[in-house]
């Protein structure tokens, strides 16, 4: 019964990723580059994902053990966790074009 209950939780999960893109932001302080980051991710999420999106903005000064163990060696770094492969997008933020080369995002796939 137990396993029945653990495999229907797990489907759960999945039914409500599905469709949806997991970002993570990693950003240095307050400074104006990381504010320009974050309002560019944020108008990602919302104009051409389409609100498909969770995104979570981490501050590796505040919390610097998430920056050591995801291996952030510069800022910004927006990190696509979902859907699989997960894929990294290092430095300026400002090419929608080459965002989305390199997250692996594409026009069809927002279309949904």
């Amino acid at each position: 019964m137990k396993v029945s209950k653990a495999r229907h939780v797990e489907k759960a999960l999945m039914d409500e990723v599905a469709g949806k893109y997991i970002l993570r932001l990693f950003v240095a302080g307050a400074t104006a580059r990381s504010r320009q980051a974050v309002l560019r991710v944020r108008e990602l999420c919302e104009t051409e994902l389409k609100g498909r999106c969770d995104l979570k903005v981490i501050d590796i000064y505040q919390q610097p053990n998430l920056a050591r163990d995801n291996q952030i060696v510069a800022t910004p770094t927006l990190v696509k966790e979902f859907p699989k492969p997960m894929h990294r997008f290092i430095g300026n933020l400002l090419n929608l074009t080459g965002l989305f080369n390199e997250l692996e995002i594409t026009r069809n796939e927002i279309a949904v």
